[in-house]
Parts: C-alpha cells; structure tokens; sequence
C-alpha cells in the first residue's frame, strides 16, 4: 500500500511540473511549481538560450527567480545543472538543443507587462555589471538609493519565517509528525485558501499568520494521531515555498506590474522599479490597497534619521502610487552634500541644510546667498544666520554657500631673535612688550637698539615702524608702540652682522679644506683641527694674507703679503704664537726628497719574471731584464717590447683637442672612443740586438714607474688576419714575401685593400707598404709577425643625374671658351 501511494505522489509531483514553465523561466508568471529534477535537456537548453538572449548569467537571474516563487534549493540544482552542461559544452560534448533553431512560438513573448520585466532586469544587471548612475536624477537627494546595486532591500529567504507572515494562495507548508508515528509531505495553500492532510482533510488557513495557522493545524492533526494528544509524538509546521505577489508601481523610472517574493517590501519594490521617475516625488509615495491609500511613504525620513517605519510589507494586488513633486530647491557651495532637494510645505531652511549634511568647516554661515524666481524674472536675497529657522525655501531657490575669507580677524606676527617666534592672536591695546613677553623674550643675541614692525595700512600698502626695543622693554611708552592686527614684529640677532670668515689649508695635511676663523685662531689651532701632518710635510710652512688698504699704493705690487715659518714635530712655538687673520691660505710644503720605492714588472722569456723596483731614477730596460736573469734560449730576440700605461691626464688632453670636423659619428668621436676604451697602453718597441751590441742605444730606453716589459717567446708561425678568405697562422718560409702569405689564406676578400695591408712586429712595431709609381714594395716578413688586411672605404658611386649634371657644366665650359676665342 505505501509503494502505491508513494508511485501516485511522484506521479502527481511530475504532472504539477510544468515543462512550458521551465521552458519561459524567465517570462513565466509563477515558478513556484518548477521542479528542476524533471527537465529535460532540452528544456535546459531552452533556459540557456533564455539567459543568453536577454544577457544574463544565471547568477544574475537569480533575484528574478526567487521573486517569481523559485525556492532556493530549486535554484541551486538549476545552477548546478547549467554549470555541468557547460562544463560537458567546453569539453567538446555537441549540444543539439542549442544548434537548432528556435521556433516562432518561442520567440514571442505573451504578455507585454512579463517582457518589461525581462527587459528591466537586463537594465538592473547591466547597472550592476557596469556601476552606470542615473544621469537624469543624479544630483536629485534620494537617488543614489535606486542607483547603488548593492543596495536593493531583497528579503533574505533564509531566514525563518516571521511568526505574523500571513498565509495566502501559493504557499506551500512542510508538515512533519515525528515520534511513533510519523508522517511528512508538503502541503500547498490552494486558490480556495486550503490546505489537504492526509487523513486529517481540508482546512482553510488563507489570511491567517502562520504562528495561528500552525496551532489550528496541530489541533487537527492530534485528531486523527493519538499519539500527538498523548505527547509521543510531535507536529512541526514551517513555510517550504513562499509565494509570489503582484503589485503595480505607477510614476517610476520603470513602471508595471512586478511579480515578487510575499516578503517583499515598498522599498524593494521601488528599487525593483529604479526609483521614482524624473519628476517623481521621494517624499510622497503612496501605497494604495483595495483602493484606499494606507502609507505615505517620506524616503528623507529614512536617509536622515535611518527610519525604516514606512517600508512596509506587500500585499497581493497593492498598488505604489509616485506623484510628482511639489518643490525643488538646489544648494551648491560649501554643504557637505550638494544637490537638489524635495521640500514640504511649512519645512524651513534649517531642515533643508540637515538634508545637505550641514556646512562644511570653511563655509561661510553668517548669512546664505540664494536665488529667488519671480513671475518675471530672478531676484537674491541674503538669508541671515538668524533667519534661517523662519526663512521657508520657495520652489525653484538656488541656494549658494560661500567660503569665508581668506584672511585673518586678529593675527599678530613675531620673528627673529625671541624664543618662541610664531604666530599669536591680538588683542586690542597689545604693545611690543607683550608680544615680546608672549614670545618668551629675547634670545641672548638679540640686537636690542633696533626691531622693526611691517605694518599693513588702510590702503593696503606697507609701512616700516621703527622699534628701540631697549627702551620699550625698560617702560617707555613712547618707545614701546601700541600695535595693530596683522602687524608682523622682527628682531634682529647681532650675529647677523658678523661676518663669517674662513681659513684655507693645503698641503701635506691630512685633512685639507676650509675651516671657520674665530678670533684668536692660531696656526698650531688650524693644524689640530685638520689632523695633523702627513709623514712626506717638510717644517716649512707658507702662510699667505691678504692685503687691507684704505687706499691704493701703485708702488706696491704685492696681492698677498707672505709668511714663511718652520716648525717641527718637538718644537712648535712659532705655530702656537703665530695668530691667523680671516681668509689666510696655509700651504704645508712636501720633503725635497720623499720618494715611494716604485715598481716595473717583466714577463715573458725571462729567468725570474715579476715586479722590481726603479732603485735608480735612470733605470733602463737592460737593468731590469738583467736583474731578471736575462733572456731565456727560447726568447725571440726581436720579441721585445714595453707596454707604458697611459695616464688619464693624458688621454683628457687628446680629448679636449678639437679637430672641429663637424659630423657626430667623426674621427673625433672615433679617436675619443679608442682612447676610452682600446689606448689603455702605449707600446715601445725595443731593438734588443743593438742594445747588446751598445749599451748607450736609443732603444735602450729609461723606464718609468708602471712600465711593464715583455720578453716573446720565438714563434715561426706568421699570423694572416683582416680582409682575407681564412684567417690562419702559416709557418715562417725564409725568403718568402708578402704575397706568399697571402696566398697561402686563399687572398684577399671582397673588401679587402691590398695596398694598405701592414705588418707588426713581435717586438710592436708595425710596417707598412710603401709604392713608388707604379712599384709597390712590400714589407719584409718575420717570424711571430703579424700581416693585416685592412677594409676598403667605401666609394659613393654616382647616380645617373649627377653625371647628367656634370655632362651639362662641361659642356657650357666648353661653349663659353669657344665663344672666347671667336
């Protein structure tokens, strides 16, 4: 018997879902009988196509469905379903539904008032997707309630059900026994206002709450349960679907009829509606039912005090009435909230600037600016401070809020030599001994025989008033000036009258530089304060002073007068007496000799390589590779060379020259570049075959500190490299030339330029080829030499108009001298 009833309540549940209401989700009028377990795919993909048609998400339609009866859970198996489908769609899974074409009876839409319902939620998403304000209304106060999409007064459905919630056609109750015996199932509230129990029958519980509802529903059911009467078992009655409700809203931005939750609220309706329309009122809602207005709905009522009284609960068939308004005023200025307000009759300006907030902190609330309209033409009025409990805004009042002047009412200045120099307020009959006492007095170098006071007069100009502040702070009253507002006081410090003089030291000192002169300053002073002196300062010392004149002596030439003092490290006498002037120069001399031993290095085919140091200051090349044992067997007697660092002096000095060539990318530029960043050494070439033979040769150069000499080891390879086919190494043949070297690399390249090709030496020289007429010799090879082939310079051919041009100059010249000889 149980299987049959359960096979007939699952048929009736599937018969009540209406496949035509899942199929017009959105433009169906009541969803509250969906059951999404029973759609199809196809009707899925009716719902999608929907969704998609009017640009919505399903999560962007969900206040739509639960405002038309869809039960959360119900909305929650329809998401899922439509995210598995999705999911199935991107995975490559074909949807056919969704490919064919929609028939004609689809496309429609039936009911004109369930399309602007579509048609509004689309408007209300994209302001949601979009933050797109209002642009008629924006400035109107009350606007941003409609206009801010997180704020939409939606009834929370989650919630348990208010115990005064009145029960209506299209509710649904969850009637559980539990205990000994039990008994569940879902009870809707029929057109009739009835409700059928198994066993228990009918009963009627529309228009009554659901906490009265739910005591007349448990007397019944412990009728026919014994066991309810006895306490064995229990009755528990909850709201499992609310229904759903139609009011009118008339005088809105978006006017109809809506279909909403029971829960539903005047202000979630007004939202639903976008607001009251362009000219509609925010302070005169009415709602109607059965024909009769029962709330007048003030929404400044809830943006200024937060009173929520008038957002009243909805009823089946309740009609929101929007009138237009009767008056409008705009405040501008300084109001912490500019805009247009709506006014009622009898409120006056105080209760129109709490609309705007108040004033802002730099307004000016002696008196409001504001404009009037005539029948004719404009009018301003000056609304004073005490007049704006009385003074009633009239329709159409521009109200200005200026800010207050830029300028002070009391301020008194005082600057200089006092301990607190700051601003501070006047007072009338204030002199400069009190502002002097308001500032802590004077600092112990004031200047006190003269202050000033720049004074501000009536025509705006400036004024100097001198002060003797000795004898206004004594108690003359003559001296001590009475003064007036915005009267700024400076007291002068003596040390701005000193000059500040300085010393200058140089020299074998180990801190050189400028240092402040103070009477009395001695050298041995001056000494301490720079540290002391280097190891390499010699006892003499030359102090150079400048020359004071009233007038000026032609006979004497002298810029400075001199003075030369020695002192030494146990006996300083003469620099402890001797006092400085201002602006002295001081110059410690170095020792005549003090000398750093300094150091060459050698490397290469030598016995001992390494540094030595120049023990003679005319040390030469053979010294040192002397001293380094000599040459080795393996050394290339012609291999010897010395690389002399070049000093940045010296590359600053090529720089600084100007070839004044003219082109950015100039030999100039080149040259600079190569000293930067290739010229780091100068190479010198030694001819160690004759410095053997004759000590005294030329080559046997003097070597300077930092000079690095290189010993080759013999090599009997000659290196090819530039503008040949191969660059190669090809073993010295004795008797061979240039042009067997270069042949011996295939020749020369394309760009190759034969006749500039050089050689360089093992020892660092180069050679170049010479050409006599029509002779060209070449120079001679070595073993461990370098043969390079350097780069034509490309030649700009001419164009066809440029012989052109050169074709017609000669043959004027031609003519001309011609015409000459005739």
């Amino acid at each position: 018997m149980k299987k049959i009833i359960f096979a007939f309540v699952l048929v009736c549940t599937f018969l009540h879902s209406d496949p035509l209401q899942a199929q017009d989700v959105l433009q169906s009028k009541d969803l509250s009988s969906v059951n999404v377990d029973y759609l199809s795919d196809a009707d899925l993909a009716k719902i999608e196509a929907q969704l998609d048609s009017n640009r919505l998400s399903i999560e962007q339609a969900e206040p739509l469905l639960l405002s038309k009866g869809m039960s959360s859970a119900e909305y929650a198996k329809l998401k899922s379903k439509l995210a598995e489908r999705s999911t199935s769609s991107k995975s490559g899974t074909s949807n056919k539904s969704n490919s064919e074409p929609k028939k004609d009876s689809e496309k429609e839409v039936t009911n004109s008032t369930e399309k602007e319902n579509s048609e509004f939620w689309r408007k209300q998403v994209t302001i949601k997707n979009n933050k797109v304000k209002d642009s008629l209304n924006a400035l109107v106060y009350g606007s941003e309630l409609f206009d801010k999409p997180t704020l939409d007064f939606t009834p929370n459905l989650q919630l348990a059900t208010p115990i005064n919630y009145i029960l209506g056609p299209g509710d649904e109750l969850q009637v559980s026994v539990y205990g000994v015996q039990q008994y569940n199932a879902t009870v809707p509230v029929t057109v009739e206002g009835k409700i059928a129990i198994d066993y228990v029958g009918e009963l009627a519980v529309a228009g009554m709450s659901i906490e009265a509802a739910t005591q007349k529903i448990k007397s019944a059911i412990a009728k026919v349960y014994s066991t309810v009467a006895s306490g064995q078992s229990r009755v528990s009655i909850s709201l499992s679907t609310i229904r759903t409700i139609r009011v009118t809203i008339i005088g809105a931005k978006q006017p109809g009829n809506y279909s909403i939750s029971s829960l539903a609220s005047v202000y979630n309706a007004l939202h639903l509606a976008g607001g009251p329309a362009k000219n509609g009122s925010y302070r005169s809602i009415e709602l109607l039912r059965n024909n009769k207005v029962i709330k007048i709905i003030d929404i400044y009522d809830f943006l200024v005090k937060g009173d929520q009284s008038a957002n009243v609960g909805l009823k089946d068939n309740d009609v929101i009435r929007i009138p237009a308004y009767s008056s409008r005023v705009t405040v501008e200025g300084e109001v912490k909230r500019p805009g247009i307000f709506e006014m009622k009759k009898g409120e006056n300006f105080v209760s129109l600037l709490s609309f705007a907030s108040g004033f802002t902190e730099s307004a000016y609330t002696a008196s409001v600016n504001v404009i009037q309209k005539t029948d004719k033409e404009f009018k301003v009025k000056d609304v004073k401070a005490n007049e704006f409990d009385s003074y009633l805004p009239q329709s159409g009042d521009l109200f200005r809020v200026t800010k207050i002047l830029n300028r002070f009412e009391n301020r008194i200045k005082i600057e200089g030599a006092v301990f607190r120099p700051d601003t501070y307020s006047f007072i009338e009959g204030m002199r400069v001994s009190d502002l002097v006492s308001q500032a802590d007095g004077l600092k112990d170098d004031a200047y006190t025989k003269r202050a000033i006071i720049v004074r501000l007069k009536s025509d705006l100009t400036t004024e100097i008033v001198n002060v003797d502040l000795e004898k206004a702070l004594s108690g003359d009253l003559d001296a001590n000036i009475m003064l007036k507002k915005e009267d700024v006081v400076t007291v002068y410090s003596v040390l701005d009258f000193v000059e500040a003089y300085e010393v200058t030291i140089d020299g074998e000192i180990k801190k050189p530089g400028v240092y402040d002169f103070y009477q009395g300053l001695t050298l041995n002073d001056i000494l301490v304060q720079a540290g002391g002196l280097t190891g390499s300062a010699s006892k003499r010392v030359e102090i150079a002073r400048m020359i004071i004149s009233e007038e000026i002596d032609n006979t004497n030439l002298n810029k400075a007068e001199l003075f030369n003092l020695e002192i030494t490290p146990n006996d300083n006498e003469q620099a402890k007496n001797f006092v400085l002037s201002p602006f002295d120069v001081i110059n410690i001399r170095k020792m005549a000799v003090y000398d750093k031993p300094e150091m060459v290095s050698v490397s290469g085919a030598v016995h001992y390589a390494g540094k030595y140091v120049l023990a003679s200051k005319k040390a030469k090349v053979y010294d040192i590779v002397e001293r380094a044992g000599g040459l080795t067997s393996l050394a290339n007697l012609e291999g010897v060379k010395i690389k002399r660092p070049i000093k940045a002096k010296q590359i600053e000095e090529v720089e600084s020259v100007n070839l004044n060539l003219g082109k950015k990318d100039s030999i100039q530029n080149k040259l600079e570049k190569k000293l930067k960043e290739d010229l780091k050494y100068a190479i010198i070439p030694i001819d160690w075959k004759s410095i053997i033979k004759d000590r005294s040769s030329s080559t046997n150069v003097t070597l300077f500190p930092g000079d690095e000499i290189e010993v080759a080891t013999f090599n009997e390879g000659v290196k090819v490299t530039g503008n040949v086919l191969l660059t190669s190494e090809i073993p010295f043949n004795k008797g061979k030339g240039f042009g067997y070297y270069l042949n011996a690399v295939g020749g020369l390249d394309n760009k190759g330029w034969k006749k500039k090709a050089y050689i360089i030496y093992p020892n660092g020289k180069a050679a170049v080829t010479h050409s006599f007429l029509f002779v060209r010799s070449y120079p001679k090879v070595t073993p461990g030499s370098q043969i390079i082939v350097p780069e034509k310079p490309e030649v700009k051919k001419m164009s066809t108009a440029e012989y052109v041009s050169i074709g017609s100059v000669i043959a004027s010249l031609a003519l001309l001298i011609v015409t000459a000889f005739k």
